[in-house]
């Protein structure tokens, strides 16, 4: 089945599948793990020496981790709000994502800059755009689901930019493995993001999902607009369906699913898990118009290499080579379109929008690019736009002091407390 999106017809790439019949092929193509550690790094040579990287590092942490305390400090401020309004309980942890939103951006802005490369089909039409000063904003809607590929760890770092993009970094919500909230800190604070941690035992997710997805379907008096007259809160659901990043365990894993299933396995993308990807869609269906899917590359990860063994923290925040470029194309598909309901052929629909995207990927490592939507056609509002072509940016925030907005509610709560107790020494 090819569901084609609203905004127009789905552009189609002419070139052979990128699909293969055997894991066995997919090995023997590989090259082996001490070529991928050659001199021939994508990213360009160490560009500083073990005194400039310890520099860096220590540089990196003191701001990521004040940054980090900082949030944290200001969701515990926060917290007993729950229990004076949830709907201003949820709206200061919303700021605290925004300000999560611009660490990733700025510490990836001044340690591993990186270039943007942004293209989409006829489907997202008139929604990305460049500014005047270079910078990207996308026009996506409120309340979507956002489906992706994995190809390294730093994935969501470069999909919550793009909320970033579109103001929407607030509220991001991302699906992740339950390990993580465990982290000091980190794993609390996303906990207080409302983010979703699986355990992948289907029996306990479900009653997650269900939880979760019910709160962000909740409708609030205070959001209630002409646009948004059901008053529903924005929201951005993450969703990996491959399930894990693209690795040799992943891969390998994907092999076996293949061959369980009887079915080619994909050659630069995992096969997608369909179960928690339809049950969200289910849930949300009916208000969720949309869902975005985005497909990543990374430039210089030849075929059948994996960016994560190329792009690691080290590499690309303080060794100084990052990737040259990351590339998305993004699609959407409206939500009524969806085959909902029936697990096979929600499943079989699922595998076919995988097997377009290997296809994209495909195309890119022929190309260096992936395709782009330059026709005209009638936008959401009936007005004619022009495809974006290829937007070429970088990842950087939109002003240069937006860094420090990050500390200004911890700021106001010492000064506050400050005042206080200087009057009370003053009155006793």
């Amino acid at each position: 089945m090819d569901i084609a999106p609203d905004a127009g017809p789905r552009q189609r790439q002419r070139h052979p599948p990128a699909s293969v019949s055997t894991q066995e092929t997919q090995q023997n193509d590989r090259p082996k793990l001490s070529s991928r550690r050659s001199s021939n790094h994508p990213g360009g040579k160490v560009k500083h020496g073990a005194f400039m990287q310890f520099l860096r590092m220590c540089a990196f942490a003191a701001y990521f981790n004040g940054s980090i305390i900082g949030i944290f400090v200001t969701q515990a401020i926060g917290a007993p709000l729950y229990l004076y309004s949830k709907d201003i309980f949820y709206a200061w942890m919303a700021m605290t994502k925004q300000h999560f939103g611009v660490v990733v951006t700025t510490m990836t802005y001044w340690w591993a800059p990186v270039k943007m490369r942004i293209s989409g089909d006829a489907s997202v039409r008139g929604q990305l755009r460049k500014t005047a000063d270079g910078r990207i904003e996308t026009d996506f809607p409120e309340r979507l689901v956002l489906i992706s590929n994995h190809q390294i760890y730093t994935d969501w770092i470069y999909l919550w930019w793009i909320a970033y993009t579109s103001s929407m970094h607030g509220h991001l919500y991302i699906i992740l493995k339950e390990s993580i909230k465990y982290i000091p800190i980190l794993g609390t604070g996303m906990m207080f993001y409302g983010f979703i941690f699986l355990s992948r035992k289907w029996a306990t997710d479900k009653q997650r999902f269900q939880y979760r997805l019910k709160k962000l379907s909740t409708s609030s008096p205070d959001a209630m607009t002409p646009d948004n007259p059901r008053g529903l809160n924005p929201m951005w659901l993450l969703i990996f369906p491959e399930g894990t990043n693209l690795s040799d365990n992943g891969r390998n894993a994907s092999g076996k699913w293949a061959a369980k299933n009887n079915i080619p396995d994909l050659k630069h993308a995992l096969l997608p898990r369909s179960t928690g990807l339809s049950y969200c869609l289910q849930e949300l269906r009916d208000s969720v118009d949309y869902m975005y899917d985005c497909t990543l590359a990374y430039e210089g990860v030849p075929a059948g290499q994996y960016g994560q063994d190329l792009f690691s923290l080290r590499g690309s925040y303080f060794q100084g080579r990052p990737p040259k470029s990351v590339n998305m194309h993004w699609r959407r598909f409206a939500t009524k379109d969806i085959p909902l309901g029936d697990e096979k052929v929600f499943g079989d629909w699922l595998l076919e929008r995988w097997r377009e995207k290997d296809e994209l990927l495909q195309y890119y490592l022929d190309h260096g690019r992936f395709p782009a939507d330059e026709g005209v056609g009638a936008d959401a509002k009936g007005e004619q736009v022009k495809g974006a072509g290829w937007i070429e940016t970088e990842v950087r925030p939109r002003f240069w002091w937006e860094f420090a907005t990050v500390f200004v509610p911890l700021a106001a709560v010492l000064l506050l407390l400050r005042v206080l107790a200087q009057l009370r020494a003053r009155f006793g």
